[in-house]
């Protein structure tokens, strides 16, 4: 547990962004676009180094708990501790979503279709957060439960976007890349 919900990566997490721009060089990505959170630049770094570019950020992509003043990774969260007990508690959608989310949700859908209206024709990797993700997988293929939507670290989720407006979900979580990083 850290001091921010704002932390920098672990060792692993540095291994994992490794290990995810090596697998990624490989895939013709010509632009790379963060959250303005610490984790997801760091995790960013590698891959737009390597392919000599510099990193996008995007504050619409900050993950739902960037108001808190603690990080808890999801699979750390215990309902007696008081640092996450307010998930547990009433709504768990109202206690998750600082702003709310329907704000939450319609931030995430302005950022990922203006980072697609603004990079037609090219292979974008954009690194953000699970939560994010999640919501824009609801978003996208109309899941009721955004909390059913769960994807690890260094997850690859692929979107295909067409010029007519078509957004094609084409894998989800692709975690072959670090397997062996997330056993840990």
């Amino acid at each position: 547990m850290g001091e921010t919900a704002d932390p920098d990566l672990a060792e692993i997490g540095r291994e994992q962004a490794e290990r995810t721009a090596e697998f990624l060089l490989g895939e013709g990505v010509d632009h790379v676009v963060a959250s303005t959170m610490r984790r997801a630049r760091a995790t960013a770094h590698p891959l737009a180094t390597s392919i000599g570019v510099e990193v996008e950020t995007m504050d619409e992509l900050r993950e739902s708990d960037h108001r808190s003043n603690v990080y808890i990774p999801a699979e750390e969260w215990d309902p007696d501790d008081p640092a996450v007990a307010h998930y547990y508690e009433g709504e768990l959608e109202d206690a998750v979503f600082s702003d709310g989310y329907p704000a939450f949700a319609a931030r995430v859908g302005a950022a990922f279709d203006q980072i697609i209206e603004s990079n037609r024709s090219r292979t974008v990797a954009v690194y953000c957060h699970g939560m994010v993700i999640g919501v824009y997988l609801k978003i996208l293929l109309g899941i009721d439960d955004v909390f059913s939507l769960f994807v690890d670290y260094c997850g690859i989720t692929r979107v295909q976007a067409s010029s007519t407006g078509l957004r094609t979900v084409r894998s989800v979580n692709e975690t072959h890349h670090v397997r062996d990083l997330l056993e840990r």
